[in-house]
């Protein structure tokens, strides 16, 4: 399994919290590339609710992982 921020993007509208079930949907449903639906099916899963995307990937980045100053824009 690997994830990429353009695949996780896909997941970013998803209805957190969610299943895995209920991801896998979402995914089938919006259209995600198979590669989501592909990593989604490789999380061991044991009926955990995934509260976001950090659940699933422990590095995807934050805002605090980018430097800049939004009080600029």
């Amino acid at each position: 399994m690997y994830w990429t921020l353009e695949l996780a993007s896909k997941l970013e509208d998803a209805p957190w919290p969610a299943t895995k079930e209920e991801l896998l949907d979402y995914a089938n449903r919006s259209g995600a590339p198979l590669e989501v639906i592909e990593n989604l099916n490789e999380i061991d899963d044991e009926g955990e609710i995934y509260e976001n995307i950090e659940d699933i990937w422990p590095d995807y980045p934050t805002k605090d992982d980018f430097f800049f100053n939004e009080d600029e824009y």
